[in-house]
C-alpha cells in the first residue's frame, strides 16, 4: 500500500484555506462584523509587526493574519497604520471626570481603553461620613454618590455607560479613613481587624489590590506594618501593592527599600507608580533606585514601575507644608493655618530642607510651582497659571505666606504643577523594559468647566508624547517595544485575562494610529489640546473613535482582578 505523502504545493493551499476565511470541507466563506484589512499589526508581544488582517466577532477577536476571503459587515483599510492592543493606563484620575463625561475623550483620542484607578484614594469603601466630606468637597460640578463599595461604584459606571473599561486598586488611605479617620495614629487591633477585612471585600468584588499614596496625610501616618497587613489578605487573591512611595526625593532610595520589604513580607507583587527622583539634589539619585529594583527582580521579587513622560509633576499645595498640620482633615488644617503661631512653625518647616517629609516647597522652589486650580472663581481670575513667586510677589508676602494663605482662601489644597525632574531621567526611565505607563490625571473633554482649570499636559498627551517624542523622533525604544510596554506588560502585571494581545479570544479592544503622525499637542501653558494620529479605536468590539472622532459609543466594562467571586 502506497503512504501518502502531501506535497510542499498541498500544504501551502492547506494553509491558505485556513487563513483565507474558508472552512475546510465546506467552501463557505468565513463570516465576522468587522474585518480591519492590510495594516501593520503589532500583537502586543514586542516582537517584529506583521502585514495581517484583524477580524472580530462580538466582543473578542476571532482571527489574525491572512483573511483574503472572510467577509465582514464593516471592513476597514487600515493599509499604511498601526493595529495594536488599546493601551491600559496604570494611573488614571477619570474617577470623578467619567461620572460627568462617559466618553473619556483625552485618553481615548490617545488609544487609551482602560483606565486603572486607586493611587491611594479609591472611590470606595466608603461610610456615611465619607459620603458628607465628598459632598461637601465636590464643588462647582456635583454628582449623586450612588454607591457604597468599590465594586459597586465602578458597576455603576458601567450601568452609566463610559467609553474605556475602568478597574481599580483598593486604596489604603480610603480604608484607613474609613476605620480610624484622619488620626495619626496606629489602628487598634479591632481597628486592623475591619481594614483587613475592607480589603479581602473589595478583592472578592473585582478589585486588583492594595494602592498606597504615602506623601500624603493621612496616608502618611501608616507604618510599614499596617500596610503589610493589607497587603497580605489582597496576596490571598493574586493582587498587587502599588505604591506612590514615602519618598520620591530625599529618602527616594529608603522608600523602594520599604516596597520591597513590604512584597518580600506579604508574598505579593509591587509596583512603583511614577517611577521618579524629584527635586535637584536628587537626580543622581536615579542610577542607583533603578539598580535598587533589578536587585530585587534578579532575587525573584516581581517589582515592576510605571512613569509619565515629562519633567513635572502634579499635586496640591498641601505638598508644600508638613503632615503633621494637615492631621484631622481639610477642615482642621485650615483652622491650624489661621493661628499665627502655628504658623510661623510651618513657615519655619516649609524653608527647612528635610529627610522628615516630602517637601516639595524646597524641592521645586517657589518660582517653580505653577498653580492651576482654584475653586474661588476671583483667585483663579487672578492666579491662575502664575507660579507661586509671580502670586506673592503681587501681593507682597512671603511665597510660603501666600501657599498657606491661598489654601484658607480657596478652601482647597489649590492645584499646582511641581517641576521637579530632570529630562535625562525621564529618558533613562523610558527605556526600562519593566516600567508601564499611566497619565495621573483625568480624562476631560476641552470644553465646558474643564476650561477653568488650568490642567498638566499629561492628561492630553502622555500617551501620545510617548509615541511620538520619544519613539519617532528620539527613537528610545522600538515601536513594538513602546507597544508592549502599553498593553501585554501591564495586563500581565494586574493578572488581567484575556486583554492586552491581538491574540484569538482576546477582548477586541484595539487601536489603529498612524506612527507617522501621533503627536501631543498640550504644553504646560496651552494644555487643553488633544493628541492627533489616532485613527480608530475599538473597546469590547465597538467602535469609540472613527476617523479620529468620538462616536459617542459607551461600551466600557468593569475589568475584574483575579480574585474576583461572583456574588
Amino acid at each position: 500500500m502506497r503512504t501518502f505523502r502531501p506535497t510542499l504545493l498541498f500544504v501551502l493551499l492547506a494553509a491558505s484555506l485556513l487563513g483565507t476565511g474558508c472552512r475546510p470541507g465546506t467552501g463557505s466563506v468565513e463570516t465576522y462584523d468587522l474585518i480591519l484589512r492590510n495594516g501593520t499589526v503589532y500583537d502586543g508581544s514586542g516582537g517584529p509587526p506583521l502585514r495581517a488582517d484583524v477580524a472580530v466577532r462580538g466582543d473578542r477577536i476571532a482571527a489574525v493574519g491572512p483573511l483574503n476571503h472572510a467577509r465582514a459587515r464593516t471592513e476597514l483599510d487600515v493599509a499604511g497604520l498601526a493595529v495594536a492592543p488599546g493601551f491600559i493606563n496604570m494611573l488614571s484620575w477619570a474617577t470623578e471626570s467619567l461620572i460627568h463625561d462617559g466618553r473619556s475623550m483625552s485618553d481615548i483620542k490617545q488609544g487609551i481603553t482602560l483606565e486603572v484607578f486607586g493611587e491611594g484614594w479609591s472611590m470606595g469603601p466608603l461610610n456615611e461620613a465619607m459620603k458628607q466630606e465628598q459632598r461637601r468637597r465636590m464643588g462647582e460640578r456635583p454628582y449623586e454618590i450612588a454607591w457604597t463599595t468599590l465594586g459597586e461604584y465602578l458597576e455603576f459606571l458601567e450601568r452609566k455607560g463610559v467609553a474605556p473599561n475602568v478597574a481599580s486598586f483598593v486604596g489604603a488611605t480610603t480604608i484607613r479613613i474609613h476605620e480610624i479617620g484622619y488620626e495619626d495614629r496606629p489602628p487598634t487591633r479591632q481597628e486592623l481587624d475591619r481594614m483587613r477585612g475592607l480589603v479581602r471585600q473589595a478583592m472578592e468584588e473585582g478589585a486588583l489590590g492594595v494602592g498606597s499614596s504615602l506623601i500624603y496625610a493621612p496616608a502618611f501616618y501608616a507604618r510599614t506594618e499596617e500596610l503589610i497587613e493589607l497587603c497580605k489578605v489582597a496576596a490571598e487573591y493574586d493582587g498587587m501593592y502599588i505604591s506612590h512611595m514615602r519618598s520620591e526625593g530625599p529618602r527616594l532610595l529608603e522608600a523602594i527599600d520599604e516596597l520591597i520589604s513590604i512584597a518580600r513580607e506579604a508574598g505579593i507583587r509591587a509596583e512603583i507608580y511614577h517611577l521618579k527622583a524629584a527635586g535637584k539634589s536628587n537626580w543622581s539619585k536615579m542610577d542607583a533606585a533603578i539598580a535598587r529594583v533589578e536587585a530585587a527582580r534578579a532575587a525573584g521579587l516581581p517589582i515592576t514601575a510605571d512613569m509619565y513622560t515629562y519633567i513635572a509633576g502634579a499635586t496640591g499645595l498641601n505638598a508644600t507644608m508638613p503632615p503633621w498640620v494637615q492631621e484631622g482633615g481639610h477642615e482642621a488644617w485650615v483652622r491650624r493655618l489661621r493661628n499665627p503661631q502655628i504658623r510661623a512653625r510651618v513657615k519655619r518647616e516649609m524653608l527647612t530642607p528635610t529627610q522628615a517629609w516630602e517637601n516639595f516647597f524646597v524641592e521645586a522652589g517657589p518660582d517653580r510651582i505653577l498653580l492651576v486650580g482654584f475653586r474661588n472663581k476671583a483667585l483663579r481670575e487672578k492666579y491662575l497659571a502664575k507660579t507661586l513667586a509671580e502670586v506673592a510677589r503681587l501681593r507682597g508676602e512671603h511665597p510660603a505666606d501666600t501657599a498657606m494663605n491661598l489654601v484658607i482662601e480657596d478652601d482647597s489644597r489649590v492645584d499646582a504643577v511641581y517641576f521637579l525632574m530632570t529630562e535625562e531621567n525621564v529618558r533613562k526611565q523610558i527605556q526600562l523594559p519593566w516600567v508601564s505607563f499611566g497619565s495621573d490625571a483625568g480624562s476631560v473633554a476641552a470644553e465646558g468647566p474643564v476650561l477653568n482649570v488650568h490642567l498638566h499636559p499629561r492628561a492630553y498627551g502622555n500617551f501620545a508624547r510617548l509615541l511620538g517624542k520619544y519613539v519617532r523622533e528620539e527613537k528610545l525604544i522600538s515601536l513594538e517595544e513602546a507597544i508592549r510596554r502599553l498593553t501585554s506588560l501591564p495586563a500581565g502585571n494586574l493578572k488581567i485575562a484575556d486583554r492586552g494581545r491581538l491574540k484569538p479570544g482576546y477582548f477586541a479592544d484595539i487601536v489603529v494610529f498612524d506612527p507617522e503622525k501621533i503627536q501631543d499637542h498640550a504644553t504646560f501653558e496651552n494644555p487643553h489640546q488633544y493628541a492627533t494620529g489616532m485613527v480608530h479605536v475599538f473597546v469590547n468590539g465597538t467602535q469609540v473613535l472613527r476617523n479620529g472622532e468620538h462616536t459617542g459609543a459607551t461600551p466600557g466594562r468593569f475589568v475584574r482582578g483575579p480574585g474576583y467571586k461572583k456574588q
